[in-house]
């Protein structure tokens, strides 16, 4: 039995090890907003925190997560409201075909959560991880650039992983 805290809700999942975090949580756990997309690490589709650090879900073993505390893109809004990443991919048309653009909006959360105000060539550098086959990426830009004149969000859990 493998415990962990995903979108502040704590959850026990039967599984082997050794399985994927994406497959427990996509199929375990059913928060199906984490996609899969290269399943090598490279795309970044499946990006979730990890005790606030960002990270590869289709690398993980989901015995890595025991007692962790995982965010997945579902769990990014808080009370109701979006969160300002997600309200400037709305504005902005950061998201097309959508595969991508889970892992893009918690990578992006992770970089606002460690560096508040950083300059657009820092997000370029933060998102690099981040692969889009749809857009030019500028839109994806200009959507992290204006989530970061937003209020801060509630904060939240940063620094290395605790497990």
């Amino acid at each position: 039995m493998i415990r962990f805290t995903v979108n502040n809700q704590d959850v026990s999942v039967d599984t082997p090890p050794m399985a994927r975090l994406l497959d427990v949580l996509r199929e375990g756990v059913r928060l199906t907003g984490t996609k899969e997309g290269c399943g090598e690490g490279e795309c970044g589709a499946c990006t979730v925190l990890i005790d606030g650090v960002a990270v590869n879900s289709c690398l993980v073993p989901a015995i890595q997560a025991d007692g962790c505390r995982i965010t997945t893109v579902e769990g990014l809004e808080a009370d109701g409201r979006l969160h300002p990443v997600q309200e400037a991919f709305l504005k902005f048309g950061g998201a097309q075909c959508g595969i991508c653009t889970p892992g893009f909006l918690v990578t992006a959360k992770a970089l606002l959560d460690r560096n508040p105000h950083p300059t657009r060539a820092e997000a370029r550098e933060a998102l690099a991880g981040n692969l889009c086959r749809c857009t030019g990426y500028q839109k994806i830009i200009d959507a992290v650039t204006e989530a970061l004149a937003a209020p801060p969000p509630a904060a939240g859990t940063t620094g290395e992983p605790a497990c």
